[in-house]
């Protein structure tokens, strides 16, 4: 089934998506954060389907929040808004979506023996909002 999504709809992926890499990049900055974010990125940017189309490139004005809180207000509501959106319109890509944003973050983490406390807890918080939908 090919789905249609209008310019908000993939703001709200992107927004999603991409600010969970900023936040599990935030939370592991005691480590190194441009290599986690690169890592990440390569993971969002080699999704498939139409959640890999949309997400070949990440939003504007993701980035001019000042604190992870603030960053954290914004992404974790777009992650369940996202996932209900999808589960709506095509439950394989609201599957695809899940796990594009789950490898990123996986991914940010590779090369850690074991994430820290607080890369665990905002992986937590970001799966919970993706299963909240």
């Amino acid at each position: 089934m090919a789905i249609t999504l209008s310019e908000q709809d993939q703001h709200t992926l992107r927004t999603a998506a991409w600010g969970a890499v900023s936040l599990i990049t935030a939370a592991g900055a005691a480590g190194s954060p441009h290599k986690a974010a690169t890592q990440a990125s390569i993971a969002l940017t080699s999704a498939t389907g139409v959640v890999g189309h949309v997400l070949t490139k990440a939003p504007k004005g993701l980035y001019s929040s000042k604190t992870t809180a603030a960053l954290a207000d914004q992404v974790l509501p777009a992650l369940t808004a996202s996932m209900t959106l999808l589960e709506q319109l095509d439950a394989a890509e609201a599957d695809n979506f899940r796990r594009a944003v789950l490898v990123a973050i996986e991914a940010a983490g590779h090369g850690q023996s074991e994430p820290s406390p607080t890369v665990a807890e905002m992986a937590r918080k970001i799966t919970a909002a993706l299963d909240a939908a």
